[in-house]
């Protein structure tokens, strides 16, 4: 064969093969259960929590059926990339008793919500939440979980006036960063949703919590300390040593004592 031949037949592969992980690759970013809201609506409702809907009555995640009287301040539900918001009920159940309103958000394409699942949807979908949150006049959070601490920065970024306090849970700096760990050919330019919190983050004056796992395997504990460092306002790191990406602690009372403390007093 001849080395033109060779070097042609090159060129066409890796083509191939970018154009293809280029299409693909959302496939490999999102992974959400898909469900009819009658059947999520059943879950929701066997787990303490009911739709949270919209003024046009479309689905927009989930609340707790009984939340706290007269609650300090209410936290929006950014969840990872697997699963579905009632996944992530655990937050509710552990913020709640520590007089926080807690909002699940749904990303489009997940569970029971239309749509499909890229930056500008998740993005979009979150500030139309912290904007319906801003107005029931309380101090709004973020909880960012994994791939949702991208969204919490992209959201933090675009309503500074209305987000008062992160947390952001086994986190990254930058999503190129976190795909060369799992995918070391492919060029970051690539990358067709690509989150950057401490881009995102860099002008956010507010309290933070960053929750690190030491042994993530998923985004690597390195991001998490990479985005602590770049975030400018008052802040605290907590790191597991020993936890996974999906094994750390989030059931510890004195953590989550912690966080309310430290956000509801500004991080003073």
């Amino acid at each position: 064969m001849r080395p033109r031949t060779v070097l042609a037949g090159t060129f066409l592969f890796a083509a191939l093969l970018l154009a293809a992980l280029f299409l693909l690759q959302r496939r490999l970013l999102y992974f959400p259960d898909r469900m009819s809201e009658d059947d999520a609506v059943r879950a929701a409702s066997h787990a303490g929590a009911v739709p949270w809907r919209d003024d046009a009555g479309r689905l927009r995640g989930w609340r707790l059926a009984r939340p706290p009287r007269d609650p300090r301040a209410v936290a929006l539900v950014l969840h990872g990339n697997a699963g579905s918001a009632l996944d992530r009920l655990h937050y509710a159940r552990a913020l709640s008793p520590r007089g926080v309103d807690v909002a699940i958000l749904e990303y489009p394409g997940y569970g029971a919500r239309p749509g499909a699942p890229a930056l500008a949807s998740l993005e979009a979908a979150a500030i139309e939440a912290v904007d319906a949150l801003a107005r029931e006049g309380r101090p709004v959070w973020l909880v960012g979980e994994s791939l949702g601490s991208g969204v919490a920065g992209r959201t933090a970024a675009a309503r500074p006036d209305a987000v008062r306090g992160l947390v952001l849970v086994t986190p990254y700096a930058d999503l190129a960063a976190v795909a060369r760990l799992h995918y070391p050919i492919v060029p970051p330019w690539l990358l067709r949703d690509r989150f950057r919190p401490a881009r995102d983050l860099a002008a956010f004056r507010g309290p933070a919590v960053v929750l690190v796992a030491g042994a993530d395997e998923v985004v690597g504990p390195a991001e998490g300390r990479r985005l602590f460092a770049a975030l400018p306002g008052p802040k605290r790191l907590v790191e597991q040593p020993g936890a996974t990406h999906n094994g750390i602690d989030l059931a510890s009372p004195a953590l989550w004592d912690e966080v309310v403390a430290f956000l509801d007093h500004g991080g003073g």
